[in-house]
């Protein structure tokens, strides 16, 4: 048996009435071969997850990471087109560090000077050049391969076993992910976790998205809205202080639509560290409940995407880092600030900010959370 055959058979397979929900062997709607996507990293097949739903809408998975791939939707026209950056083949993703489409864990966002306390005991993590841990450390969540627990056209769930010590983190962290598309156009995110030690846990998906489906132009036109009176504010080492900032009257005010081009080159110090948009706004909610956190209009498509979520905050950045240097699908080379990412999250370095929410999970506490962004068209502005 050759060996695509033996990769092939290792991935789960499932033929559901309207989709392929499937390891390998079949071409999606967005161009995307599944045979680019069969592996073993690390000793464990990855392998491509369509999911599809009577609109038209199509979402594509990959167990490396966790990742989404490709989003495929209608525009006004009902004209389809793939809204979010990715790689064509699953080497890539393991090659080129970015987080395109990932499940970032086991803590998205800065852990400043890499280290934090629980009940006394200090833990150290892995520390980038910064001299803190960013998004839980390499490799992180995003860097593992997933064991897909089930598939049906609709849904599809993933686990991974995160181990006590791993990166510094203490406790065996059981972590599940569940993709649900629904028949609304809204792609569900689940997440669920337990651990049998003390720890901290603070996960997002990080999908880069352009509603034009043209992910060679940038977002700067794009539309936005967001449920939110305040920022967590950096210091000039981009860096959370623990204070919030009120946006009333400053480029991060998106109370009323506004396009994320309009202000992003102003003269104000948050904008300069982050050198564009990268701040997480805290959201006018109670924690634990599904709220719309922010709203997104491309006008010349008509594309729309709400973002709702449980989370306290969502962190939002605008692609500042890339630089036409990546190639993504099609050999598109992705320039700055083609993309916008919507990561419904914690805060940053939470574990050492005790006036933030907690990001502490103990055991037999079970963490549950969901985020869900639901696709349309036209909405008035």
């Amino acid at each position: 048996m050759r060996l695509l055959d033996i990769l092939r058979a290792a991935v789960l397979v499932c033929l559901p009435p309207l989709v392929a929900c499937s390891g390998g062997g079949f071409a999606t709607h967005s161009g995307l071969s599944s045979d680019n996507f069969i592996s073993v990293t690390d000793g464990k097949p990855t392998g491509l997850y369509v999911l599809r739903n009577s609109a038209g809408v199509e979402v594509c998975i990959t167990n490396y990471g966790a990742r989404i791939v490709s989003i495929l939707t209608p525009d006004r026209d009902g004209r389809l087109a793939d809204i979010v950056c990715g790689f064509e083949y699953v080497r890539d993703y393991r090659v080129i560090r970015q987080n395109f489409g990932a499940l970032v864990g086991r803590y998205i966002g800065r852990i400043q000077g890499a280290s934090f306390e629980i009940d006394g005991r200090r833990y150290e993590l892995p520390a980038a050049g910064n001299g803190h841990c960013t998004h839980g450390g390499y490799p992180g969540f995003a860097d593992r391969v997933w064991d897909v627990e089930s598939c049906d056209g609709r849904s599809v769930s993933m686990r991974y076993l995160s181990v006590d010590g791993e990166n510094g983190f203490p406790g065996n962290l059981d972590v599940k992910v569940t993709y649900s598309l629904g028949e609304d156009n809204g792609l569900e995110i689940l997440y669920q976790a337990e651990t049998d030690r003390a720890t901290v846990l603070n996960l997002s998906n990080h999908s880069f998205f352009n509603l034009s489906g043209d992910l060679s132009s940038a977002v700067l036109g794009h539309q936005l809205r967001v449920a939110s009176d305040s920022i967590a504010e950096y210091d000039s080492r981009k860096c959370v202080t623990g204070r919030f900032l009120p946006v009333e009257g400053t480029p991060f005010d998106f109370a009323e639509f506004h396009a994320i081009g309009e202000r992003i080159e102003a003269d104000d110090s948050q904008i300069a560290a982050g050198n564009g948009y990268d701040h997480t706004w805290q959201l006018n909610h109670p924690d634990g409940e599904m709220f719309e956190a922010a709203f997104v209009v491309e006008p010349a498509s008509g594309r729309t995407m709400s973002i709702v979520t449980d989370q306290p905050g969502v962190h939002i950045y605008t692609a500042n880092g890339l630089n036409g240097q990546i190639a993504g699908k099609g050999g598109i080379l992705y320039p700055r600030r083609n993309s916008v990412c919507f990561e419904t999250m914690h805060f940053a370095d939470s574990p050492n900010k005790p006036q933030f929410p907690s990001t502490l999970l103990r055991p037999g506490e079970k963490f549950c959370s969901r985020t869900v962004f639901r696709f349309g068209t036209d909405a008035a502005l």
